[in-house]
């Protein structure tokens, strides 16, 4: 396979997350997803709690208000007050994501890679999706919990990653235009849907 960089962004209960792990395994690609916070936090000098704490949300919802901060590559210097700031955290992840694709194939989850590499022309940019009630019988099958709370908890989790979404990109996240391949995961097996992907990536045109 030529060198490509899947990104995937997926609703809350899709499940996304075990469909990157499971096609980076067919591929023989790396998978990153958690693994950038402690990247970045190495990169940075930053504390990995702090960007655990900012995880595709924005913590200071006010600033949804006021402004969106689109994303342009700068990173804030140590001297400044703004180190540690939501924006800057953002922006070291931005700096790893950048630098992953440049180094190698791999799959990256959330946290607007997608945005970010927008410019490349080895990217496969993946939306993962499925109806509120698949949504909820996953996660009841995985986490438990009543229908009531796992509504709640998709819906905030989703709202958090729309927010984050829109504030380094300006764009709409579930919007089907800013990807190259959307996918109702509720329509078949996770064995049915990596072979879809994959007989996809074999005709993607870059």
């Amino acid at each position: 396979m030529d060198k490509l960089i899947i990104t995937i962004a997926r609703s809350y209960g899709s499940g996304g997350r075990t469909l990157g792990k499971m096609l980076a395994d067919e591929l023989g690609v790396k998978y990153y997803d958690r693994e950038l916070l402690r990247l970045a936090s190495d990169a940075s000098g930053i504390n990995e709690s702090l960007f655990g704490q900012v995880d595709e949300k924005i913590k200071n919802t006010s600033l949804l208000k006021i402004t969106k901060k689109l994303y342009k590559g700068e990173i804030i210097p140590p001297e400044s007050d703004d180190f540690i700031s939501d924006d800057n955290l953002f922006n070291y992840q931005a700096k790893i994501i950048k630098e992953l694709a440049e180094e190698e194939s791999c799959i990256i989850i959330g946290r607007c890679a997608d945005s970010i590499l927008k410019d490349r022309k080895d990217i496969l940019r993946l939306f993962f999706y499925a109806p509120l009630e698949d949504c909820i019988a996953r996660e009841k099958s995985q986490s438990g919990g009543s229908e009531k709370e796992i509504i709640k908890k998709i819906q905030k989790i989703d709202k958090h990653r729309s927010e984050y979404y829109k504030y380094y990109t300006g764009k709409d996240w579930n919007d089907a235009r800013n990807y190259d391949f959307c996918l109702n995961t509720a329509s078949m097996s996770y064995e049915q849907l990596i072979e879809v992907v994959k007989n996809y990536i074999k005709t993607f045109k870059r």
